[in-house]
Protein backbone atom coordinates (compact mmCIF):
# COMPACT_ATOMS: atom_id res chain seq x y z
CA UNK A 1 0.00 0.00 0.00
CA UNK A 2 1.45 3.74 -1.08
CA UNK A 3 0.37 6.77 0.67
CA UNK A 4 1.39 9.41 -1.97
CA UNK A 5 1.46 13.02 -1.04
CA UNK A 6 3.40 15.70 0.49
CA UNK A 7 3.46 15.55 4.75
CA UNK A 8 3.11 19.19 4.55
CA UNK A 9 -0.34 18.79 3.72
CA UNK A 10 -2.65 17.90 6.58
CA UNK A 11 -4.99 15.74 4.67
CA UNK A 12 -2.06 13.44 3.63
CA UNK A 13 -0.59 13.93 7.25
CA UNK A 14 -3.53 12.60 9.01
CA UNK A 15 -4.17 9.70 6.50
CA UNK A 16 -0.27 9.09 7.81
CA UNK A 17 -0.44 9.41 11.36
CA UNK A 18 -4.00 7.64 11.41
CA UNK A 19 -2.02 4.11 10.08
CA UNK A 20 0.62 4.58 12.09
CA UNK A 21 -1.58 4.50 15.55
CA UNK A 22 -3.27 1.40 13.62
CA UNK A 23 0.07 0.01 12.87
CA UNK A 24 -1.27 -0.25 9.18
CA UNK A 25 2.12 -0.59 6.93
CA UNK A 26 2.59 1.34 3.95
CA UNK A 27 5.09 3.01 1.94
CA UNK A 28 4.61 6.75 1.91
CA UNK A 29 6.23 8.79 -1.61
CA UNK A 30 6.64 12.08 -0.76
CA UNK A 31 5.41 13.28 -4.63
CA UNK A 32 4.69 17.33 -4.86
CA UNK A 33 1.41 17.76 -6.53
CA UNK A 34 3.07 21.11 -7.48
CA UNK A 35 7.10 20.03 -8.00
CA UNK A 36 6.46 16.89 -9.37
CA UNK A 37 2.77 17.46 -10.89
CA UNK A 38 3.62 15.25 -13.88
CA UNK A 39 5.29 12.38 -11.77
CA UNK A 40 1.87 12.74 -9.65
CA UNK A 41 0.05 12.55 -12.78
CA UNK A 42 1.30 9.25 -13.51
CA UNK A 43 0.06 7.74 -10.07
CA UNK A 44 -3.50 9.60 -9.79
CA UNK A 45 -4.19 11.57 -13.61
CA UNK A 46 -6.23 14.10 -10.92
CA UNK A 47 -3.49 14.88 -9.10
CA UNK A 48 -4.86 15.09 -5.78
CA UNK A 49 -3.26 14.23 -2.24
CA UNK A 50 -3.68 12.10 -0.61
CA UNK A 51 -4.02 9.77 -3.02
CA UNK A 52 -3.74 6.15 -1.83
CA UNK A 53 -2.73 2.94 -3.88
CA UNK A 54 -4.41 -0.21 -1.89
CA UNK A 55 -2.42 -3.51 -2.83
CA UNK A 56 -4.97 -4.85 -5.28
CA UNK A 57 -3.83 -1.26 -7.43
CA UNK A 58 -7.08 0.71 -6.72
CA UNK A 59 -6.07 4.36 -6.07
CA UNK A 60 -8.66 6.02 -3.61
CA UNK A 61 -8.70 9.40 -2.76
CA UNK A 62 -10.13 12.29 -0.31
CA UNK A 63 -8.66 11.60 3.19
CA UNK A 64 -11.88 11.56 4.77
CA UNK A 65 -13.04 8.61 2.50
CA UNK A 66 -9.81 6.57 2.60
CA UNK A 67 -9.90 6.62 6.89
CA UNK A 68 -13.44 5.78 6.37
CA UNK A 69 -12.10 2.58 4.40
CA UNK A 70 -8.99 1.57 6.69
CA UNK A 71 -11.64 -1.20 8.19
CA UNK A 72 -11.49 -2.99 5.00
CA UNK A 73 -7.84 -2.12 4.04
CA UNK A 74 -5.82 -5.09 5.72
CA UNK A 75 -8.78 -7.81 5.82
CA UNK A 76 -8.90 -7.85 9.61
CA UNK A 77 -10.51 -6.15 12.54
CA UNK A 78 -8.45 -2.80 13.16
CA UNK A 79 -6.46 -2.42 16.70
CA UNK A 80 -9.44 0.19 18.05
CA UNK A 81 -11.64 2.06 15.94
CA UNK A 82 -10.43 6.07 15.32
CA UNK A 83 -14.45 6.99 15.88
CA UNK A 84 -17.10 7.23 18.84
CA UNK A 85 -19.39 4.03 18.69
CA UNK A 86 -21.24 5.80 21.11
CA UNK A 87 -23.61 8.37 18.93
CA UNK A 88 -23.26 10.97 21.37
CA UNK A 89 -19.54 10.77 21.37
CA UNK A 90 -19.81 10.26 17.82
CA UNK A 91 -21.39 13.03 17.29
CA UNK A 92 -19.09 15.03 19.07
CA UNK A 93 -16.45 14.02 17.03
CA UNK A 94 -17.83 14.95 13.88
CA UNK A 95 -18.69 18.40 15.26
CA UNK A 96 -14.44 18.98 16.20
CA UNK A 97 -13.88 17.40 12.76
CA UNK A 98 -15.85 19.81 11.02
CA UNK A 99 -14.13 22.42 12.45
CA UNK A 100 -10.85 21.23 11.90
CA UNK A 101 -11.19 20.26 8.46
CA UNK A 102 -13.00 23.72 7.59
CA UNK A 103 -9.99 25.57 9.31
CA UNK A 104 -7.49 23.33 6.98
CA UNK A 105 -9.31 24.22 3.75
CA UNK A 106 -9.67 28.09 5.06
CA UNK A 107 -5.94 27.77 5.71
CA UNK A 108 -5.33 26.82 2.15
CA UNK A 109 -7.47 29.48 0.57
CA UNK A 110 -5.19 31.83 2.40
CA UNK A 111 -2.27 30.32 1.23
CA UNK A 112 -3.31 30.35 -2.28
CA UNK A 113 -4.47 33.84 -2.55
CA UNK A 114 -1.79 35.53 -0.73
CA UNK A 115 1.33 32.95 -2.23
CA UNK A 116 0.13 32.14 -5.49
CA UNK A 117 -2.58 34.66 -7.07
CA UNK A 118 -0.26 37.62 -8.30
CA UNK A 119 -0.68 40.31 -5.91
CA UNK A 120 -2.18 43.10 -8.56
CA UNK A 121 -4.72 39.82 -9.07
CA UNK A 122 -5.73 39.51 -4.95
CA UNK A 123 -9.23 39.84 -3.62
CA UNK A 124 -9.07 41.78 -0.47
CA UNK A 125 -13.02 41.12 0.23
CA UNK A 126 -12.49 37.54 -0.44
CA UNK A 127 -9.51 36.93 1.93
CA UNK A 128 -11.02 39.08 4.36
CA UNK A 129 -14.15 36.95 4.73
CA UNK A 130 -11.81 33.46 4.13
CA UNK A 131 -9.48 35.33 7.12
CA UNK A 132 -13.29 35.61 9.29
CA UNK A 133 -14.09 32.10 8.42
CA UNK A 134 -10.54 30.89 9.63
CA UNK A 135 -10.71 32.59 12.98
CA UNK A 136 -14.12 31.25 13.56
CA UNK A 137 -13.45 27.78 13.01
CA UNK A 138 -10.29 28.10 15.70
CA UNK A 139 -12.71 29.81 17.73
CA UNK A 140 -15.43 27.39 17.56
CA UNK A 141 -12.40 24.62 18.10
CA UNK A 142 -10.98 25.80 21.26
CA UNK A 143 -14.86 26.04 22.54
CA UNK A 144 -15.08 22.99 22.13
CA UNK A 145 -12.32 22.20 23.71
CA UNK A 146 -13.20 23.89 26.82
CA UNK A 147 -16.10 21.57 27.04
CA UNK A 148 -14.63 17.99 26.07
CA UNK A 149 -10.93 18.30 26.35
CA UNK A 150 -10.21 15.87 23.64
CA UNK A 151 -7.63 12.51 24.25
CA UNK A 152 -3.93 13.11 23.22
CA UNK A 153 -2.49 9.53 24.37
CA UNK A 154 -1.41 6.73 22.04
CA UNK A 155 -4.20 4.75 23.37
CA UNK A 156 -7.06 6.53 23.43
CA UNK A 157 -6.69 9.33 20.82
CA UNK A 158 -9.22 9.29 18.07
CA UNK A 159 -9.61 11.12 14.55
CA UNK A 160 -10.82 14.36 15.80
CA UNK A 161 -8.01 14.48 18.04
CA UNK A 162 -5.30 13.39 15.38
CA UNK A 163 -7.19 15.78 12.88
CA UNK A 164 -7.74 18.79 15.47
CA UNK A 165 -4.05 18.53 15.76
CA UNK A 166 -3.05 18.21 12.10
CA UNK A 167 -4.73 20.86 11.34
CA UNK A 168 -3.21 23.70 14.28
CA UNK A 169 0.14 22.76 13.59
CA UNK A 170 -0.29 23.04 9.49
CA UNK A 171 -2.15 26.78 10.16
CA UNK A 172 0.66 28.04 12.57
CA UNK A 173 3.44 26.63 9.73
CA UNK A 174 2.26 28.41 6.54
CA UNK A 175 0.38 31.15 7.84
CA UNK A 176 2.32 31.82 11.36
CA UNK A 177 0.52 34.73 13.51
CA UNK A 178 -2.59 34.61 11.64
CA UNK A 179 -4.29 32.96 14.41
CA UNK A 180 -3.07 33.46 17.68
CA UNK A 181 -1.70 30.73 20.10
CA UNK A 182 -2.08 33.44 22.93
CA UNK A 183 -5.81 32.74 22.45
CA UNK A 184 -6.24 29.21 21.85
CA UNK A 185 -4.56 27.40 24.52
CA UNK A 186 -6.12 24.47 25.01
CA UNK A 187 -6.00 23.58 20.99
CA UNK A 188 -2.06 24.54 21.30
CA UNK A 189 -1.85 22.44 24.65
CA UNK A 190 -3.37 19.42 22.79
CA UNK A 191 -1.37 19.81 19.53
CA UNK A 192 1.87 20.16 21.51
CA UNK A 193 0.92 16.90 23.36
CA UNK A 194 -0.11 15.23 20.12
CA UNK A 195 3.18 15.74 18.00
CA UNK A 196 4.89 13.99 21.01
CA UNK A 197 3.39 10.91 20.22
CA UNK A 198 5.52 8.52 18.08
CA UNK A 199 2.82 8.53 14.96
CA UNK A 200 3.24 11.96 14.51
CA UNK A 201 6.62 11.89 15.00
CA UNK A 202 7.08 9.77 12.31
CA UNK A 203 5.28 11.82 9.58
CA UNK A 204 6.62 15.07 10.74
CA UNK A 205 5.36 18.84 8.46
CA UNK A 206 8.21 18.63 6.00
Amino acid sequence: MQLIGMLDSPYVRRVAISLRLLGIAFEHRPVSVFRHFDTFATLNPLVKAPTLVTDDGTVLMDSTLILDHLPALTGTPLPRPLMPTDPAACRQALRVLGLALAACEKTVQMVYEQQLRPTDKQHSPWLDRVHGQLAAAYQALEAELARTPLAVDAAHIDQAGITAAVAWGFTQMVLPGVVPVGTHPRLSAHAAAAEQLAAFALAPMQ
